[in-house]
């Protein structure tokens, strides 16, 4: 349990280091990756049972070759597509965002370093060492959000691609 407090106060001690924003790209890093998994549980659990809806409700359809069919296909496609595509975008804009919001930190730390030198003409090193580490920081902690970001909405893409490609190929028109 002492393990836990320690590692506790470790983290509080960098979030306090890093100052306001790195409590924002935190936050936003969390629902990103809330996103990624609940994206994850989706392919894994629900998908299976959405394709087999879709494949089923095309299935039972008489006659396959109509310009009406065709538009039923074309919305079958397009109802799965958008439950395999859901909150792509909204993980693509968070990963932008990250590295944006580091650069924020970076802004408003140093800031305060030009008013500690302000203030104490520039001699005070120890206060502007604390402002350069908002700075710095920050900016780290948006570029390792946005890295683990990038590869995690790679990875969900090419799932999202490939399964849609697939729903594609099993609504035939040929019988």
């Amino acid at each position: 349990m002492y393990y836990l407090y320690d590692a506790l106060d470790i983290i509080r001690r960098f979030m306090e280091s890093g100052g306001n924003v790195l409590w924002l790209i935190a936050a936003i890093t969390f629902f990103m990756w809330t996103l990624v998994f609940e994206r994850f549980w989706y392919f894994k659990f629900t998908l299976g049972k959405d394709r087999d809806n879709a494949i089923n409700r095309w299935e039972q359809r008489r006659e396959r070759k109509s310009w009406n069919a065709r538009q039923v296909r074309l919305m079958l496609l397009s109802q799965a597509t958008d439950k395999i595509n859901a909150h792509l975008p909204m993980i693509k804009t968070m990963v932008a965002l990250c590295p944006l919001l580091g650069l924020l930190g970076t802004v408003t730390g140093m800031i305060e370093v030009f008013n500690i030198m302000a203030v104490t003409g520039g001699g005070d090193a120890k206060s502007m060492a604390g402002g350069v580490s908002k700075a710095t920081i920050p900016t780290m902690a948006g570029m390792v959000a946005a890295l683990s970001g990038v590869f995690a909405n790679t990875y969900i893409t090419r799932i999202a691609e490939r399964e849609s490609e697939l729903l594609k190929d099993h609504l035939t028109t040929d019988h």
